[in-house]
């Protein structure tokens, strides 16, 4: 059972939606209405904060669970919490100005290509 992999794929998925609603509490802010995704600073980044998120994901959840699988549970759920906390630092940098968005990134990077490198490695390994 990979009980706290689970537990951190709840908790980046429970993130993603916090950054669905801060696009809507924005929106309301700043009066763009849907469809637009472009017209006030504070939207903007909002927008991009959870787009960004959402194109990590895929990136990030089957590599956590492949990690997981190959390497250790809790490893890959510590690893995630981190990937997490980046998304957090980053979404607190990014929300004041766009150029504050660099050190959640960095973070949230790092941790993704340590899941995928791990995944990658522990599969290749078992096939040869």
């Amino acid at each position: 059972m990979y009980h706290l992999t689970a537990l951190v794929t709840l908790l980046a998925i429970a993130f993603y939606f916090f950054a669905t609603i801060n696009v809507s509490r924005a929106r309301a802010r700043t009066g763009i209405k849907v469809p637009a995704t472009s017209g006030h600073p504070d939207f903007e980044r909002a927008f991009r904060i959870q787009v960004n998120t959402l194109e990590w994901m895929p990136i990030v959840l089957p590599s956590l669970w492949l990690f997981a699988i190959y390497i250790s549970d809790a490893v890959a759920a510590g690893i995630g919490v981190v990937w997490i906390a980046g998304r957090i630092v980053y979404f607190i940098g990014y929300s004041q100005a766009a150029a504050k968005r660099g050190p959640g990134f960095l973070i949230q990077a790092i941790a993704a290509i340590a899941l995928w490198v791990g995944a990658i490695g522990a599969v290749v390994s078992r096939l040869v």
